[in-house]
């Protein structure tokens, strides 16, 4: 093999303006703020998910909803159903901490509900990040409309 072969390609060096400029695509997605509403048998935490991108296929560059667990459990679901990507599993549902007569808060303590939000937006994150996933409908019901239309007719998005 040559020296020519194996040697460094000559790159253009880069400014200081591209080097901060924003990203050519961007997709951001966090899972924040969880509020635990209710009380006994109705109270349940829900958790806002906050999406920046700057990718067509999206209608809103920014959105926030609110989301139970619940509702991510439909996503999956969903995505397992109608795309042809391998769907990551969802943080598990800690049925143990649900158990009554418990010396703690279960599913409603603090440090539980923190694990599970980091566990939520570790799974958007993955889902979000594959391409094919990108343009599921169920996808974008999720991330940026106010509330889930559980009867929509499952498709691709499609850009113009």
């Amino acid at each position: 093999m040559s020296s020519a072969a194996t040697s460094r390609l000559n790159s253009k060096r880069q400014t200081l303006d591209e080097a901060y400029a924003p990203p050519a695509n961007f997709l951001e997605i966090e899972v924040v703020n969880p509020i635990t509403h209710g009380v006994g048998k109705n109270r349940y935490t829900d958790y806002e998910v906050r999406l920046r991108t700057n990718l067509p296929v999206f209608k809103h560059k920014e959105s926030s909803v609110r989301r139970r667990y619940s509702d991510f459990e439909w996503l999956q679901s969903e995505l397992e159903r109608d795309s042809k990507i391998i769907v990551p599993a969802l943080p598990g549902k800690a049925l143990k901490r649900q158990l009554p007569f418990r010396n703690d808060d279960g599913i409603f303590e603090e440090s539980f509900i923190e694990d599970r939000r980091k566990g939520l937006e570790q799974f958007l994150n993955k889902v979000s990040g594959h391409p094919l996933a990108q343009s599921e409908k169920s996808l974008h019901i999720f991330l940026q409309s106010n509330e889930i239309d559980r009867n929509y007719v499952p498709g691709r998005i499609r850009t113009a």
